[in-house]
């Protein structure tokens, strides 16, 4: 098995053949490397243990630079986990709205794809409704505002404004 760098690929040690200096892999202590050769930090969500067996074939350029990579990836999860649920749900759902607005903008608009968002909007709020603190009324106004602008652009793709020609839109 490989692991694929910046710097090229590099063998990985199947996992019946794991084990390092520091106790095999998975073993308490084992996680992010602290620039001084111990395991200081739990490793990140969702990265393998292997990996940082395999950072002792890189350079020790490349062992730095992914060492640094890890420690921040430690440092965001931590972000993340320090902030109330609500707050970066909030977030993401103000994502959705954006999503929406950039497809409604597009010339001819992204009906479509913008329901998708919009509807994704409304799904959340409406499951969570009253769970979302302070951001909760800004989202629902968010989402009003966005429904509108998807019904006036239907609107008017949907108007023949040209002697009764057919626009791009009309099903008709």
């Amino acid at each position: 098995m490989s692991l694929w760098t910046p710097g090229g690929e590099h063998e990985v040690p199947r996992p019946d053949e794991r084990g390092s200096k520091n106790g095999p892999v998975g073993a308490p202590g084992a996680g992010v490397p602290d620039g001084g050769g111990h395991q200081a930090r739990p490793l990140p969500v969702g990265v393998d243990p292997a990996m940082i067996e395999a950072m002792e074939q890189l350079s020790p350029e490349e062992r730095a630079q992914a060492e640094t990579m890890l420690a921040e990836m430690v440092d965001t999860q931590d972000r993340i986990a320090s902030a109330p649920a609500a707050d970066v749900i909030a977030n993401h759902l103000m994502g959705f709205y954006e999503l929406a607005a950039i497809h409604l903008s597009q010339q001819p608009p992204h009906f479509v794809e913008a329901t998708v968002a919009i509807e994704a909007l409304a799904a959340v709020l409406d499951r969570l409704q009253g769970r979302l603190g302070d951001a909760e009324a800004t989202l629902d106004q968010a989402l009003s505002q966005i429904q509108l602008a998807f019904v006036q652009l239907k609107q008017q793709m949907d108007t023949p404004d040209d002697g009764g020609a057919v626009r791009q839109g009309d099903p008709g």
